[in-house]
């Protein structure tokens, strides 16, 4: 009896601290901000970060004048054999899904190729390779290469080991009344908000194929909670000269990005998505806390449940060579060629200044200074994250007008060049359509709530 006791509490203690070791590495590596600028004398490390975004940097760094090419290899290559797969049988199920995809597919990865080897080497047309087109998207891979590479290993810390659940029973009950979510949703948003906004869609998209979340909660989550950055969000401030003035400025966008976030879910088009799960695996609920029983102490053993079934070390460095495979040739290309294609649309066409003409009349209706010039700067944000801060940086543009965009454009969430891109590839059930479309409402939303602030702060 008492070897069966002493075997219980040894058994209970291995599943304790099966969850409790990876969950903290967890929490450390994708939600603890650490002054990693402070304590690592490198040059081009942010000053605050997580520990994903801390091993990205770290990357990046030194692979500073090669990862443009690994770009060019790995986009060029998916071109080449999303090709070749249209005329070759591929047995193998994973390779055969990756390549074999549908001709709009195979047309931007043959895209992404044409326009990155135009850029790297400097032929072809300049409305391409221009500074402000393929050049751009160019400087924006190699991060996305890095984030990619750590996450794809390190993600199953976040969401195999029980952190989740145990986080996720905890604020459960206000987070669903609020939001129309689960609990364990909190996780991708500061996730995306102290690392990167495509961070959050991994992991929502993560949890999405395994059954925590349904359709309409995965797009919810993907378009109101993966963030901009932190980070990020101090370039766009330094570019409009509001250092001084940052936290207001970023308070402004969490205010704004909160009332978008209570409002979103409960109209179209995310109020019309079906609460069924991917594939119909079975939906994995959360659990409602019993009355009586103390929540920390049920989401505790929650978590241990959860850590019980967890992946092996070998499930997972397989299961994450797939991952970052998946993204590199299934992302990358993608996000060169619809990035460029966007960037081309909003450099070199009049089609952002033709369509914001009504934009005009509604920033006068708000008494937003210097409208007819900030009007194309807040729709071009669906491109690019960062022109409409570019459009409006001018020493003739007023502070308040600059301040307006600056925060709008953070608060917008969903760019071709990045987030969108990144949820298009995703199997989050998010169309083309729908992103535009959820665009246009956050910023609905967004620009009255960010013009009264700004005025109160500038009057």
């Amino acid at each position: 009896m008492e070897k069966m006791i002493k075997s219980s509490i040894d058994s209970q203690n291995s599943n304790l601290f099966k969850f409790l070791i990876p969950s903290l590495l967890g929490l450390f590596l994708f939600v603890i901000p650490i002054p990693y600028g402070d304590l690592v004398p490198l040059e081009g490390l942010s000053p605050y970060n997580i520990g994903i975004g801390f091993l990205a940097e770290l990357i990046k760094i030194a692979g500073a004048n090669y990862l443009e090419y690994i770009a060019l290899f790995v986009i060029v290559l998916s071109a080449v054999l999303s090709v070749g797969s249209k005329f070759i049988n591929i047995k193998n199920e994973f390779l055969r899904s990756l390549l074999n995809v549908s001709p709009f597919w195979l047309i931007c990865r043959v895209l992404g190729a044409i326009f990155i080897v135009m850029t790297l080497f400097d032929f072809g047309p300049e409305f391409i390779k221009s500074e402000v087109t393929g050049a751009t998207m160019i400087g924006l891979l190699p991060s996305l290469l890095a984030i990619f590479l750590v996450s794809g290993f390190l993600l199953p810390l976040m969401v195999d080991f029980g952190l989740m659940d145990l986080f996720g029973t905890m604020v459960s009950k206000f987070m669903y009344k609020l939001f129309k979510v689960p609990g364990r949703s909190a996780i991708d948003a500061v996730s995306s908000w102290l690392g990167d906004g495509t961070l959050g869609i991994m992991i929502t998209n993560t949890q999405y194929k395994q059954g925590f979340y349904t359709a309409k909660e995965a797009a919810i989550i993907s378009v109101c909670f993966s963030l901009v950055s932190l980070p990020f969000s101090t370039v766009i401030a330094d570019q409009l000269g509001f250092m001084p003035l940052f936290v207001p400025f970023y308070g402004t966008v969490c205010i704004a990005s909160l009332a978008c976030a209570l409002i979103m879910p409960r109209i179209y088009p995310l109020r019309g998505f079906t609460n069924k799960t991917y594939n119909n695996v079975p939906h994995l609920k959360e659990d409602i806390v019993p009355k009586g029983v103390n929540t920390f102490k049920f989401g505790l053993e929650k978590a241990i449940e959860r850590a019980k079934s967890a992946p092996t070390v070998k499930s997972i460095l397989v299961n994450g060579c797939k991952t970052v495979v998946d993204m590199y040739i299934g992302l990358l290309p993608l996000v060169m060629a619809w990035g460029t294609l966007a960037l081309i649309v909003a450099e070199f066409t009049p089609f952002f200044h033709i369509i914001s003409i009504p934009v005009v009349f509604i920033l006068n209706l708000l008494q937003i200074p210097d409208a007819v010039a900030a009007a194309p700067a807040v729709l071009v944000g669906f491109a690019d994250m960062f022109l409409p801060s570019i459009m409006v940086s001018g020493n003739d543009i007023s502070q308040v007008t600059k301040f307006i965009i600056g925060v709008l454009s953070i608060t917008q969430l969903i760019y071709l060049t990045e987030t969108g891109a990144v949820i298009l590839k995703s199997d989050i059930p998010l169309k083309l359509k729908d992103l535009f479309v959820i665009f246009l409402i956050r910023t609905s939303i967004a620009l009255p709530i960010i013009t009264i602030i700004a005025k109160l702060i500038f009057k």
